[in-house]
């Protein structure tokens, strides 16, 4: 046995995640936390992510019902595309930054 066959592939999910963890744990002893106003700020983004497609969903349902006189017949599968989008962006938002 040669010693390139125990070395990690450089594709290995594993080690990437290792590599990213060390370099936020550096990064995170290197800057410390974010202050509190930079939280509230993240919190306050996080909440309009969501509440936007969903609001956007809503508003074309609800114009939609009232062009074909459709009850809620629209705005229900909407509000729930809105909700899958903006919970999927902040997902992205929050794990993919």
């Amino acid at each position: 046995m040669t010693g390139a066959e125990n070395e990690p592939d450089e594709g290995d999910p594993l080690l990437k995640e290792v590599r990213l963890r060390s370099e936020r744990r550096r990064r995170w002893l290197s800057e410390g936390d974010a202050p509190i106003a930079q939280r509230l700020a993240q919190i306050g983004v996080l909440g309009w992510i969501i509440v936007t497609p969903m609001l956007i969903g809503v508003l074309i349902g609800r114009w939609l019902d009232a062009m074909f006189n459709s009850g809620i017949f629209w705005t229900a599968p909407l509000l729930m595309a809105g909700i899958a989008l903006g919970c999927w962006s902040a997902w992205r938002w929050m794990f993919e930054a």
